[in-house]
């Protein structure tokens, strides 16, 4: 009902279905003529004709059939009308809120900013400070370094100031004592000289004494020796059974002494062909009683070895292919040697250092036989000696129990072809036995021959050959093997055994392998083996013993030069080889020396 009373002046009227009231009459006499002398208060303004239409109007709307439905309607009018109010203040209570949140949030954003920059500052105020002091204390122990090193060389000064005055010291004592002693001697010479002047008279007459009893005494001595061999000779010759005796001793004397001598040289020669070892012989796993008695912990330990069962390969790298080959020929060997057959005779022939020697050593070891190691370069300085060596080599051979694997290393030394004009009549003579030796397969002995030129061999050395076996350069996976192998063996090892001077930088070990192995291209396993000697030897050879990767480095780029340099050698001498045939082709084609094949 805010209309009645002057509200909602926004609405034109009254509702649609509530009778407009008439207007109330004007009152009588006028407002302003009646009361112009009347004194105005409060109340003077006040016009009831707003209360006068109100109550007309409230009469009229309980007359109306529709007062309870406008009353309702105005009721809800003003609920609406508090109820949006009510949603303002939330809406303007929200937003107070949400603005106190944006705020605290940009309060405490502020104060993380600010938390954050004296972080930083904090950061850099101690960082600043903690260079300050490491320069501080590096310049102070740069200064206590300069001031220990002042120190050090003025005590070395001064040691060395005092050791030179000890020395001239020493030196003037010395001379002094020369001086001393030269004047002592000459002062005893003179008066040893004026003493023998003044008693030289004395002298003479005990000397001229002397001799003259000296003499008289060889006289007698003469006489009675004489007197005393006569008579018992005279005795001896009267007696002819003392005679008799003494020529049958005499006799049997010669006799025992020819017949000792010639018994000590055939029991010397047995001794020697049991026991001791051939001149060309020079490494064996037999020992003699000679080197058992001198180095019985070594015999003790070769022993202990050969008993025990070992793999063929161990610490052998070859290729697969190869490696399966060898394995085959391992088994066996040693399956020969415990049914007692017959043993095939081996050629490894490929460049050097590819393992050939070592898988013979091996190879004996695994079938529980012993080795012997001759070279082919020893034979041919023997001249005459050389047939009865090789002789003696056999024999020892065959006086085996266990089995001999002999390995003959540079084979072609002396195996070669006997129709060329470069070979000795004494080496001849030496192959001839050596083919004498091995014409038939034995069960004592086992021929490995070794060598990097096979093609020179005489033909009946190839045909006496069983097995023929190619150790080739390593490939890249064997070249990997290798070079892990010796840089444990010869890096690790001692590094982390604590027993040496070696120490080993932080770095990948296992990449730095691989790198190696990638670069070592056309290397053999014993140049591989000398490049892991070469970097223990570096780390010796630094002053903190500490072995470095660009250490490796430098010996892996040495290590290659080196290969280099000798391929570029053995190039050339194959090229000054392939003139020289080439000259000879044409020489003999010029004379018409027939066909040269």
């Amino acid at each position: 009902m805010s209309w009645l009373f002057g509200l909602n002046k926004g609405q034109s009227g009254p509702p649609p279905d509530l009778p407009i009231p008439s207007p109330p009459p004007p009152p009588a006499g006028g407002s302003s003529g009646g009361s112009g002398d009347k004194p105005k208060d409060k109340w003077s303004n006040f016009d009831p004709t707003g209360l006068e239409r109100a109550a007309q109007a409230a009469k009229e709307l309980d007359r109306s059939r529709h007062a309870k439905e406008a009353l309702e309607l105005a009721r809800m009018q003003e609920q609406t009308v508090q109820l949006e109010h009510q949603s303002k203040m939330k809406e303007y209570e929200a937003a107070v809120e949400q603005l106190k949140g944006e705020q605290i949030r940009i309060q405490a954003e502020e104060r993380r900013k600010t938390l954050t920059e004296e972080t930083k500052q904090n950061q850099a105020r101690a960082q600043y400070q903690d260079k300050l002091a490491r320069q501080r204390y590096e310049d102070q122990l740069r200064q206590q370094q300069a001031l220990n090193e002042e120190n050090l060389r003025k005590q070395e000064e001064s040691v060395q100031k005092q050791e030179a005055m000890r020395r001239a010291t020493i030196e003037h004592e010395m001379e002094l004592r020369h001086k001393n002693e030269m004047m002592r001697v000459e002062a005893e010479a003179k008066a040893r000289g004026k003493v023998e002047r003044e008693n030289a008279d004395i002298i003479r007459e005990q000397i001229r004494l002397k001799a003259a009893e000296h003499r008289q005494t060889v006289l007698e001595t003469i006489r009675t020796a004489g007197a005393v061999f006569g008579e018992g000779f005279q005795a001896f010759i009267s007696d002819w059974d003392k005679v008799t005796a003494t020529v049958a001793g005499l006799t049997l004397l010669a006799v025992g002494i020819y017949s000792a001598r010639n018994a000590t040289a055939v029991a010397g020669r047995y001794i020697e062909a049991r026991l001791g070892k051939p001149s060309l012989v020079r490494e064996t796993s037999r020992f003699t009683v000679i080197e058992a008695v001198k180095h019985p912990i070594k015999v003790q330990n070769i022993f202990r070895l050969s008993s025990k069962p070992q793999d063929a390969l161990e610490g052998v790298v070859l290729s697969p292919k190869l490696e399966e080959r060898v394995r085959d020929i391992a088994i066996a060997t040693r399956n020969t040697r415990q049914n007692r057959g017959l043993y095939r005779n081996i050629l490894m022939y490929g460049p050097p250092g590819t393992g050939k020697t070592l898988f013979a050593k091996k190879l004996a070891v695994h079938s529980g036989m012993d080795y012997a190691i001759m070279t082919g370069g020893d034979v041919a300085p023997m001249a005459r000696e050389g047939v009865t060596a090789m002789h003696k080599v056999f024999d020892w051979a065959n006086t085996s129990r266990r089995g001999l694997l002999l390995f003959v290393d540079e084979a072609d030394a002396f195996l070669r072809k006997r129709a060329t004009e470069k070979i000795s009549e004494d080496l001849r003579a030496t192959l001839n036995a050596f083919l004498y030796r091995t014409g038939e397969q034995s069960n004592k002995f086992m021929l490995v021959l070794a060598s990097n030129q096979p093609e020179q061999f005489d033909w009946a050395i190839n045909d006496r050959i069983d097995e023929i076996v190619n150790f080739a350069l390593p490939g890249p996976d064997e070249r990997e093997r290798l070079v892990r192998l010796y840089f444990d063996r010869y890096v690790l090892e001692p590094a982390t055994g604590g027993r040496q001077r070696l120490k080993l930088a932080q770095f990948d070990y296992g990449e730095k392998c691989s790198e190696i192995a990638q670069r070592v291209d056309g290397m053999s396993g014993r140049e591989i083996s000398k490049l892991g000697v070469a970097w223990q030897a570096a780390a010796y050879s630094s002053e903190d013993g500490v072995l470095t990767e660009a250490m490796i480095d430098a010996r892996v780029d040495d290590a290659i030069r080196q290969h280099r340099q000798k391929m570029d050698w053995l190039h050339r001498e194959g090229l000054e080889s392939g003139a020289k045939v080439g000259v000879t082709l044409e020489t003999l084609g010029k004379c018409g020396c027939g066909t040269y094949r």
